[in-house]
């Protein structure tokens, strides 16, 4: 079992080691309003990430999005794939799955914020037309596994990772795009919207 207080330490010290700066820790009051606009809860580890760590800014590649602030957000970007999902024939983006970092060409990493542990989850929606769940891959079973990855450079997206493995698909992808209940969200102003 990861000891959470540990790895927050290594997720510092890395991401200080590695960015020239980093954005400001997001006030525990922020992290409260982004859980109210989106109408759910960040998974503790999450929560703390933006708290303790830094407001995005750090992490693989492209760096994770800041939870809330200038320019593209964690919040800004889900509200905007929620609203284009459901104005489509299908949907392609889960209700409670927030995207953390934007790989490119579309792609994402996201946090199941319905799983206690964070699943990290993939969505490489590249060749898919309208099978939505097929684009749905478990990254780490866990936030932690995955800011493990992260901190000793073995992630699936560092050069010298190991080719030959591969991701499973997210088996609830089908059950959480089709539910049948009514879902509504809430938009970056705060307002209910249904679906």
């Amino acid at each position: 079992m990861t000891d959470i207080d540990d790895l927050l330490r290594h997720v510092s010290v890395k991401a200080s080691a590695t960015e020239e700066r980093l954005p400001p820790t997001a006030t525990a009051e922020e992290v409260a309003q982004a859980e109210s606009i989106l109408g759910f809860e960040l998974p503790p580890l999450l929560a703390r990430l933006y708290r303790e760590v830094a407001n995005g800014g750090f992490g693989p590649d492209y760096r994770l999005f800041p939870l809330r602030g200038e320019g593209r957000t964690a919040v800004g970007v889900y509200h905007e794939e929620r609203a284009t999902s459901e104005r489509g024939e299908k949907a392609y983006w889960p209700v409670d799955v927030l995207p953390i970092l934007d790989w490119g060409c579309g792609m994402y990493a996201a946090v199941d914020c319905r799983s206690p542990e964070g699943t990290v989850l993939l969505f490489e929606p590249n060749g898919i037309e309208d099978d939505w769940h097929d684009a749905w891959y478990v990254d780490t079973e866990s936030l932690a596994g995955w800011l493990e990855a992260w901190v000793a450079g073995t992630g699936w997206y560092e050069e010298d990772a190991d080719e030959d493995s591969e991701m499973r698909r997210w088996e609830a992808a089908r059950r959480r795009l089709s539910e049948s209940d009514v879902i509504g969200y809430v938009d970056m102003a705060g307002v209910r919207l249904d679906r």
